[in-house]
């Protein structure tokens, strides 16, 4: 950690190519940006120590709707943040 930086949470992605385009693959990027942005940071935002989050966006990612992305997104990330006993 960089000396005086505050810990906090943060989120990184990775879409691979997978044969799609630049296009395709900034789109994925951007709405899993927004999701992590709007849904995904207040959950994890108290969480102490700070969690890091890196999300692999599978093929299935690219056929997926907003929603969809949404709703998995924030599922995956209430499951290993929060695992039911």
């Amino acid at each position: 950690m960089l000396r005086g930086a505050s810990p906090c949470s943060r989120i990184g992605w990775v879409v691979p190519k997978l044969g799609r385009s630049a296009v395709a693959r900034n789109l994925v990027k951007r709405r899993l940006k927004e999701i992590g942005r709007r849904q995904v940071l207040g959950r994890i935002g108290g969480a102490r120590p700070a969690a890091d989050v890196v999300v692999r966006a599978r093929r299935e990612a690219y056929r997926a709707s907003y929603r969809e992305l949404e709703a998995d997104f924030v599922h995956a990330v209430e499951t290993a943040c929060w695992p039911r006993s």
